[in-house]
């Protein structure tokens, strides 16, 4: 509660959302007193901040704010996706390494990630490595500079979110077989520096946005691709869960304990998403940049669709029945395929780019098995391969080579794959990644973390 006698406090609080709301009359009297009464230069300048910047400020500031909690809710999601694909006894295992994952990322973004991904654009800038000389720690991020068009502090919410959800796929991938320490680990370094590096060649004006003209609206390479990257290579160095493949190539179904958990993930994310691509259009204090942000809902959703209806269509053709997680991950994938370019098509190519999203996993899924590369949730399929179609088809209905959008791709694939392979070997061989078969055979939550997600089913009691 403010204090009557606060005039300053009073001011502050009340007049911004007074012209947000009532900008137009604020502009009619305005004009009208000017007619009556010649204004000092410093009241027209005070009235013009008022209504223009001051408004601009307050819509831009409020949709990464927005976007920014609905990301964030994505790490809900994740959990509850994740938590309902694996079986009962490594549940709440990965609700641990999902509430751990955003805080480490929260802080290593603050502590270093925040600086090498937006370094500046200064000649200081190595671009590439994205290291430069920024002001470190975001000082004055709670001061309001209409200059900027929007609030700092709202701006790095934004982007943090988007780094939670890089180290979120690989979590889903590396399930049931990893302890919690070197996860731990792992992510720390994701989303302080490898995560940031590739930010930065994009995003924070770097290398492949000067050189090449790559262009990545919302993250299907920069976020999506980096975690799949990551996830792909501790797959692989990490090894497959016990039993999953034999020795004649049979593979062993680990079925989930828990679908409508997972599917509740889903619609978490989905939701989620519409702030990951819709503020995405990093403003919102014109006519169009709202029609904008509408489109870019649409899209997005439609994307999603079609994803859906072709999971669906191709699991029942292919194998004689529908089957519910294909159909969960070709949400994910439609969604994952439209982040690159989610305002520039048309609403039927939004539902083709989700619905060859939707193929690639029912596709995808069977060739991991068949190579014996072990993917708990799915990830590889949705978030790599993907989001590597989503970067790819941009040159198709954006502004963006074909070119350039592959030569994204690859140096993405190259620096998040030997640095993943470097972090992962390293801890591989230094404190181990993966408990004993005896562990993993009883299952995460007991010998991990002690705390078991149903004791009473579990136990038979």
């Amino acid at each position: 509660m403010i204090n009557a006698s606060d005039t300053k406090g009073v001011t502050t609080m009340r007049l911004k959302p007074f012209v947000t709301v009532a900008g137009l009359a604020a502009v009619v009297t305005a004009t009208s007193v000017s007619a009556a009464v010649p204004a000092t230069d410093a009241a027209a300048e005070a009235v013009a901040d008022a209504v223009g910047g001051g408004t601009a400020y307050i819509l831009n500031t409020l949709l990464f704010l927005i976007g920014g909690f609905l990301v964030m809710w994505m790490a809900a999601g994740f959990a509850m996706l994740e938590a309902g694909l694996v079986r009962s006894k490594n549940t709440s295992t990965q609700c641990l390494k999902n509430i751990g994952l955003y805080s480490i990322a929260g802080l290593m973004f603050w502590v270093i990630g925040y600086n090498i991904a937006y370094p500046g654009f200064g000649e200081d800038s190595l671009g590439l490595f994205g290291i430069a000389g920024g002001s470190y720690g975001m000082q004055g991020v709670g001061e309001a500079d209409l200059d900027t068009g929007y609030s700092v502090a709202s701006d790095w919410f934004f982007q943090m979110v988007f780094c939670a959800t890089t180290a979120s796929i690989v979590s889903g991938t590396v399930a049931e077989r990893v302890k919690i320490v070197p996860f731990f680990i792992f992510v720390t370094v994701l989303t302080g520096i490898i995560y940031p590096v590739v930010v930065s060649w994009e995003w924070g004006g770097g290398y492949l946005d000067s050189a090449w003209g790559f262009s990545d609206f919302a993250g299907s390479t920069l976020v999506h691709s980096t975690g799949g990257w990551a996830a792909l290579v501790g797959a692989l160095i990490i090894g497959s869960r016990a039993g999953r493949y034999g020795a004649d190539g049979k593979v062993n179904v680990f079925p989930g304990s828990n679908i409508p958990l997972a599917t509740l993930g889903t619609f978490i994310l989905w939701l989620g998403w519409f702030g990951f691509n819709g503020a995405s259009q990093l403003a919102m204090g014109t006519v169009g940049d709202v029609s904008d942000v509408s489109k870019i809902f649409v899209n997005t959703n439609m994307a999603a669709a079609g994803g859906v209806v072709v999971a669906i269509v191709l699991t029942q053709l292919r194998y004689k029945k529908a089957d519910v997680t294909m159909a969960l991950n070709g949400a994910l994938a439609g969604l994952v395929s439209i982040t690159a370019e989610p305002l520039a098509p048309t609403v039927g190519q939004s539902i083709l780019i989700g619905g060859i999203g939707g193929a690639i996993v029912v596709f995808t899924v069977p060739l991991l098995d068949k190579l014996k590369i072990d993917d708990v949730v799915g990830a590889i399929p949705v978030h790599l391969v993907a989001g590597i179609w989503g970067t790819l088809i941009v040159a198709w209905t954006g502004d963006a080579t074909f070119m350039g959008q592959l030569v994204g791709v690859l140096l993405t694939a190259v620096w998040v794959s030997a640095a993943s392979a470097v972090i992962w070997l390293a801890l591989k061989y230094t404190i181990g990644v993966r408990p004993t078969e005896e562990e993993e055979q009883t299952g995460l939550d007991h010998a991990e973390i002690g705390v078991e997600a149903y004791p009473e089913f579990a136990r038979g009691t």
